[in-house]
């Protein structure tokens, strides 16, 4: 295609530098985490090829040295190739390609740009293709991701609900379905409730590394496997599997693991489910913190900033609202996932470059959002327990624990008589001669409604 001019002072040459100019876009290069990935199957690959045979010692000594140092994040200023390139990422594989083998010279002493003693496409690209090594790298970094970024930080989230949930275990409060008044529980069942979803949500993220498991190494060019020995796909796998602690496999068939990316689709699925259950806890808590004196008030949640311009003394729910705009942003990014991995056509998805950076960043906000979230919120809010006892002892729904007693009709008219006429359910069933005081107040003791099996056999629903 002719000669090229590349800066001085890049270790990647010609094919990358036309990609530079070919694709100014976003002005956003591929994730950080991806290129390092990237690195790492390089060593893989140069590590496997030097145990078959088909490379030097010293060819893969060099290789392997230099995928090292992009593996650890070192030349990153040299992975300038945007986002929205070929959609095969063919562009970001020759980038590094040439990177390994510039900085092979320089490790070796001689000028870059001779493609000597290590050349980017004959031995850093051998027994690969684009084709196979940027679908390999994109379940390799993503599951990498998913395992060191995104479980230790919902951990630290279901840690810190958890604690809480101990912390509020002996308040009692009234439940509410339907934005409506229900039977009471303890804020620390509520709080059960918010860390089990997390507790889900890091078992949803173990699924998706499973399901990134399978690589399409030695796939080569279509899945045929075309210029690659039979071995070389075991080994990579074997030793990407000893490098990063996550059992990589062979995919069972290369056809589908190049032409198909159902695989990401059904990562980002879980990414918004754990969204869906993130964004639902955030509400809750700044719902149940509104106010502070005309809304329910139940949490009192840190002040963190402050939250008006114009309205002194204002505090906001701030952490919860960051909370949701991540999860709003994941939803977007995994519905991204989902149409790239719809509009993939005959043997190779074109989109992946797409689908790395909607993974990654889908990822990485959600493990910071996590983080920041359960140690700028969760760990500060306090319950006003007086308030939670206030609301509880002006609901009506008490009256359920009354059906075993005088039956549905009976309490429904009960309760409806309280909320017309602002009596007591208890002064209304002593009135009524329905049942005697001691009775009564056994049943509507509040704290034993949030018991296993309060109430005894009763029909009903939500």
């Amino acid at each position: 295609m002719g000669e090229m001019q590349v800066p001085d002072d890049a270790l990647y040459g010609a094919s990358t530098q036309r990609a530079v100019l070919n694709f100014p876009v976003s002005g956003r290069p591929m994730p950080e985490a991806f290129i390092r990935g990237l690195g790492l199957v390089k060593f893989a690959c140069a590590q496997a090829n030097e145990e078959l045979g088909h490379l030097s010692p010293g060819k893969g000594r060099l290789i392997k040295a230099a995928a090292r140092e992009i593996a650890d994040g070192g030349l990153l200023a040299h992975f300038p190739v945007d986002v929205f390139q070929t959609g095969s990422g063919t562009s970001t594989n020759m980038n590094v390609n040439e990177v390994i083998s510039n900085r092979a010279a320089q490790i070796a002493g001689l000028p870059i740009g001779l493609k000597k003693p290590v050349h980017p496409n004959d031995d850093v690209n051998l027994g690969q293709s684009s084709n196979d090594i940027i679908p390999t790298t994109l379940h390799v970094s993503v599951a990498l991701a998913l395992s060191g970024d995104l479980v230790p930080g919902l951990e630290a989230l279901a840690a810190a609900l958890e604690r809480k949930a101990a912390a509020f275990a002996g308040i009692v409060k009234i439940g509410r379905t339907h934005l409506m008044d229900a039977t009471p529980l303890t804020l620390g069942q509520e709080f059960s409730g918010y860390a089990a979803q997390v507790r889900k949500g890091i078992g949803r993220a173990q699924k998706a590394v499973a399901a990134l498991g399978e690589l399409a190494v030695g796939g080569t060019a279509v899945g045929t496997g075309i210029n690659c020995d039979l071995n070389f796909p075991p080994k990579v796998c074997a030793i990407l599997s000893r490098e990063t602690g996550i059992p990589f496999r062979e995919a069972a068939n290369h056809f589908e693991a190049q032409g198909a990316r159902d695989d990401a689709v059904e990562a980002a699925g879980h990414l918004a489910t754990i969204a869906a259950g993130l964004a639902k806890i955030a509400n809750d808590i700044r719902l149940l913190g509104s106010g502070p004196r005309a809304g329910l008030a139940e949490l009192r949640l840190p002040a963190t900033q402050p939250g008006s311009s114009i309205m002194p003394g204002k505090v906001n729910p701030v952490m919860s609202e960051m909370m949701v705009q991540v999860c709003h942003y994941t939803h977007g990014l995994a519905q991204t996932v989902v149409m790239c991995g719809r509009d993939g056509h005959f043997e190779l998805n074109v989109t992946i470059p797409l689908i790395a950076h909607s993974l990654h960043e889908a990822i990485r906000c959600l493990a910071n959002a996590s983080r920041v979230f359960a140690s700028a919120c969760v760990d500060g809010i306090e319950a006003d327990a007086a308030r939670c006892k206030e609301l509880m002892d002006r609901s009506l729904m008490l009256v359920t624990a009354l059906n075993p007693f005088i039956g549905y009709d009976n309490a429904a008219s009960v309760a409806k008589e309280a909320f017309a006429t602002g009596r007591t359910l208890r002064e209304i069933v002593l009135a009524r001669k329905l049942m005697d005081a001691a009775d009564l107040d056994r049943a509507l003791d509040p704290i034993s409604m949030t018991k296993p099996g309060a109430g005894g056999m009763s029909a009903g629903g939500g």
